[in-house]
Parts: C-alpha cells; sequence; structure tokens
C-alpha cells in the first residue's frame, strides 16, 4: 500500500474528508487502524467503513476520546449531566456516566465509544483486556483498535456486523451505521466511508489473509509500505475539531444483544485451531 498516495488523496479539497492537512494525532490514529487492518487482511470496502466510523465517532481526532471530547473524566460527566438537565440527551433514560458506587463511570471511551459496564465487560473479554478493573484503558490506542474491529467484525456493538453490509464486493455503507448506533448520521458517515474507499483504492490497498501458523503462503506477499513521516509529508496541522453541540454516544442497553457470543467463541475455537 502507497500510504503517501492515501494520504495524498484524503487531504486533497474534494476528498469530504480532514481537509487540506492532518494533525499528528489524526496520522497516528489513522496509522494505528491502517497497520492493524494490514495484520488481519481486512477488504478495502470493510476498511473504508471501519476508518469513517473511527472519524466519525471520535469527532474528526482518530484518537480515542472520552464521551464530550473531555480531557478528565469528570469533566465529561459534569458535561453530560448539563446536556441531560438542558433537555439534550432525550433518547437517554438514565444517566449511566455517573459514578457507581467504586466510583467508576462507564461514559462513551474509545474509537467506537463503549457505554455502560456490561458492554465495557464484554468488549474486554473479546480483547483480553480487564475494562471493568480500568475502564480508562479503552482510552488507549492500541485498545481502542482492537475494540473498533473486534466489535464491529463480531458484532459486538448492536448484533449486527461487517458481514451484513459489506461482504463479496457488495457495499451498503448507509445501512452499515447498524452496526453501531441504528441509523444516526448514516448517510454522512456513508459519505466519509466513499471518501476513504477512494484514498485506499488510490494507495492500491490489498487484503491479503494471514496464513495460518506453520503454513505455506498462498499468495503474494503485501506490496512494499510506503510511509509517510508526518512533518515533510503533512506540514501543517490544524487545531483539534470543536466537539460537536450534542455529544455523541452509542447508546447500548445492559443485556447484550444479536449474535456476538457465538461469534466470539467460534472465534476461539478457529484460534485454538490455529486458522
Amino acid at each position: 500500500m502507497n500510504r503517501a498516495a492515501f494520504y495524498a488523496s484524503v487531504r486533497s479539497r474534494t476528498s469530504g474528508v480532514f481537509g487540506t492537512s492532518l494533525s499528528e494525532g489524526q496520522v497516528d490514529g489513522t496509522e494505528a487502524i491502517l497497520n492493524e487492518a494490514e495484520r488481519r487482511g481486512t477488504s478495502l470496502k470493510q476498511l473504508a467503513y471501519i476508518l469513517a466510523t473511527a472519524y466519525h465517532e471520535s469527532a474528526h481526532t482518530m484518537q480515542a476520546v472520552r464521551e464530550t471530547l473531555a480531557k478528565t473524566d469528570d469533566g465529561a460527566i459534569n458535561a453530560l449531566d448539563k446536556a441531560w438537565k438542558a433537555g439534550k440527551l432525550k433518547w437517554v433514560k438514565t444517566p449511566y456516566w455517573r459514578k457507581d458506587a467504586e466510583g467508576k463511570s462507564w461514559f462513551g471511551r474509545g474509537l467506537v465509544q463503549i457505554t455502560h459496564k456490561a458492554n465495557y465487560q464484554k468488549l474486554g473479554l473479546i480483547i483480553g483486556v480487564d475494562l471493568v478493573k480500568d475502564p480508562s484503558k479503552a482510552l488507549d490506542l492500541g485498545t481502542a483498535v482492537q475494540i473498533l474491529f473486534e466489535g464491529m467484525e463480531l458484532g459486538s456493538f448492536t448484533g449486527k456486523s461487517l458481514r451484513d453490509y459489506i461482504v463479496d464486493g457488495r457495499a451498503d455503507y448507509e445501512g452499515a451505521r447498524r452496526i453501531v448506533n441504528g441509523t444516526d448520521k448514516a448517510a454522512l458517515i456513508a459519505g466519509y466511508a466513499r471518501a476513504f474507499e477512494k484514498a485506499l483504492t488510490d494507495a492500491g490497498y490489498k487484503a491479503v489473509k494471514p496464513a495460518a501458523p506453520g503454513a505455506e503462503p498462498t499468495s503474494a506477499p503485501p506490496t512494499p509500505v510506503t510511509q509517510v513521516a508526518p512533518a515533510p509529508a503533512i506540514p501543517a496541522v490544524q487545531p483539534t475539531p470543536e466537539p460537536p453541540a450534542t455529544p455523541a454516544t452509542i447508546e447500548q442497553g445492559p443485556v447484550p444483544s444479536g449474535n456476538w457470543l457465538s461469534a466470539f467463541f467460534i472465534k476461539l475455537a478457529n484460534l485454538l485451531k490455529g486458522a
């Protein structure tokens, strides 16, 4: 994959994402997602939608952020309380962000923000990180990238997965919003996905599935990666985007939904078999 070509595409004035320059944080987050996609052999169109989701859910920062973009947990709690009391969170039945008996808060964190203790527990089990003991680990970029990919591939957020909308060359980018949050901003995010699809195509991205342990490679290795030095390739730095007027939340119920558990055990079985 030619990463210089990828960044040139997303920095185009007409791309529909980022604008003409990226901040260091935006590059770091994007690189982490691209690296993980190449490691997994994620298809081009699925990767385009993963990038679009992270771009939207992180308020364009491509970083693992707290809900409302607050710098501290207390700041996020206060901002959510203020918005709720002002009637701006009409879909929220109970203030899930308030601290529990252990002093922990289960507001949104990450690239795809997970809310509610049950969802922290579920995603932590899937990626092998104890997010219940320390929910702030969801703010680690590496952890957030794992949650992003596993959640969207297994359907752990809502019961809908990438395979339900993007497979065999078919890409229902608007419908794919149901993987994370119903139909909220579905058309907007679909536009982001098309921009990332073009950038990945311009960069010559090819999905190469990793070989099973001990197996001979069955396909050609990926094309050499052209890394982009952030400073010379992306000279201008944009200020951090302003938070959205209404805090972005993923309102997930406390009971895990869909077939995420069966998918998880299938994944575990395949790993044990060396698939």
